[in-house]
């Protein structure tokens, strides 16, 4: 069943989904060379706990981080680790979820590591291209199909791929909700959308083959060429005419600064 929020309730969300955007800014000020991902956890960990939230990601279905820190040609759910140690050249995709009075944010960014080569940075630019443009289509009246063939349009003329085995989807009082949101489809098919509806847009899209593998730890997932991929998402709620954004990457930009992707 897909819950449509009242006013009130998305900007309990929009709450939710400032402060995590001000989580993975945090992240971003420590994100270098010789950093270890276990030390990103705690920088996440920390500074939501001190802003009276829960990581939602903890201990969600067993998961034992606060972040999901997925390094290179790891997709998603790679687990923080003090034997990972970020190197120059690396990429690193930071996932997280918030829960503060009584509703989810959710939110993902890839970070640079020092030098990147440039066609992993012109992947990672494509990819957040591709979120954007399926932002565009969470209009009230457009079908769900739309916003997967915006991003699965725009990411294959590029000679990308479309990771297929994860999706997006509905986020509320539930980290996830109904509906899946896919990042490849059909224009014209799927549910109609509604105002009131709320997504979390993530695509996901690999530099080489989309086929992954799931590592032995039983939560990460990687390309199985290992070529690398990147990862954006950002919570939305559908509104006539324009989507409107409730998460934020603007603080990371501050931190980023000229580096911002």
């Amino acid at each position: 069943m897909i819950y449509l929020k009242t006013n009130e309730e998305v900007e309990r969300m929009r709450k939710s989904n400032d402060l995590l955007g001000r989580t993975l800014a945090e992240v971003a000020k420590v994100i270098r060379p010789g950093v270890t991902t276990a030390q990103l956890d705690k920088v996440a960990y920390e500074f939501i706990m001190d802003h009276h939230a829960i990581p939602a990601c903890l201990g969600y279905e067993g998961y034992p981080a606060t972040l999901c820190t997925s390094v290179n040609e790891q997709v998603v759910h790679g687990i923080p680790s003090d034997k990972v140690i970020l190197k120059d050249g690396d990429i690193v995709s930071v996932d997280t979820c918030i829960l503060l009075d009584g509703f989810h944010s959710d939110s993902a960014y890839t970070f640079p590591v020092g030098e990147v080569k440039p066609e992993t940075l012109q992947l990672m630019k494509t990819t957040k291209e591709a979120l954007y443009k399926g932002i565009e289509e969470a209009q009230t009246g457009h079908r769900l199909g739309d916003i997967g063939f915006a991003i699965q349009n725009h990411c294959e003329k590029a000679g990308y791929s479309v990771i297929r085995e994860f999706v997006g989807h509905g986020i509320g009082k539930e980290m996830h909700e109904a509906p899946e949101v896919c990042n490849y489809g059909r224009r014209g098919n799927g549910i109609v959308l509604k105002s009131g509806m709320t997504l979390a847009i993530e695509p996901m899209i690999a530099l080489g083959k989309r086929s992954i593998l799931i590592e032995e730890d039983g939560w990460t997932a990687r390309m199985i060429d290992r070529k690398p991929a990147a990862h954006y998402e950002l919570s939305v709620c559908v509104r006539d005419g324009k989507a409107d954004i409730l998460s934020t990457f603007e603080y990371i930009k501050q931190v980023l600064g000229e580096h911002y992707i």
